[in-house]
């Protein structure tokens, strides 16, 4: 899922242990049994303010015009790692959110997007090594994040749509955040569905901005 080489010195280092666990703390993840948790800072009617301790991640790059020429072959990769493809031979089981790391380019410029897969806790400590020479075990530093939530289909259109919203919210409250790149999340299986849960993160520097229009989360 990540657009994590050379990003790392860029995100909001703290210490502290993985948080993946039973999914159903989280209403919108409901097709995996662990998810990534965090801790909700405060949100307002656009977005939400969140922290992600450190966790570790299948990841693969692949270079493309946008995510929808490259989302089934990265996929495919990923999830070939987890069903055996790793020096362990070991199954491991699917996780959510997957994410890919956009980086904010024009649309006729090809750039590196990247895909993860969440590890789940029991791996996190000591995930088997890939033997696919294009997938490698990331570790992201924890982490504060601007989060928009849509329930439409992952693409580049909604996602640009959704990134848009967020950035003007976030210019608008003078919130510093790392540009260059942001995360697209999606919680969901290809598979139809009433309704879906996708987001978008952008990294938070320095101090999260929790104006007086955003109300603290209990």
């Amino acid at each position: 899922m990540i657009c994590f080489s050379g990003l790392v010195g860029l995100l909001l280092v703290l210490t502290a242990e993985a948080r993946v666990g039973d999914s159903s703390q989280l209403e919108f993840c409901n097709e995996t049994e662990q998810c990534l948790l965090f801790d909700s800072i405060c949100k307002n009617s656009v977005y939400e303010v969140r922290h992600y301790d450190s966790v570790k991640w299948v990841t693969t790059n692949y270079t493309s015009f946008a995510m929808e020429f490259m989302m089934v072959p990265a996929f495919w990769r990923l999830y070939k790692y987890i069903t055996g493809e790793n020096e362990a031979n070991q199954k491991i089981p699917m996780t959510a959110p997957v994410v890919m790391g956009l980086p904010e380019k024009s649309i006729f410029r090809t750039g590196v997007i990247t895909m993860s897969f969440l590890l789940p806790a029991e791996y996190q400590m000591d995930p088997p090594k890939p033997t696919n020479e294009y997938v490698y075990i990331q570790e992201t530093p924890a982490m504060n994040v601007y989060v928009i939530d849509y329930d439409s289909y992952m693409s580049t259109m909604s996602d640009n749509k959704y990134s848009q919203k967020l950035l003007k919210a976030l210019n608008s409250a003078n919130a510093q955040y790392t540009k260059g790149f942001h995360f697209a999340a999606g919680y969901d299986s290809p598979k139809p569905k009433k309704k879906r849960h996708c987001e978008v993160w952008y990294v938070v520097e320095g101090d999260p901005v929790c104006d007086p229009g955003l109300q603290p989360s209990a």
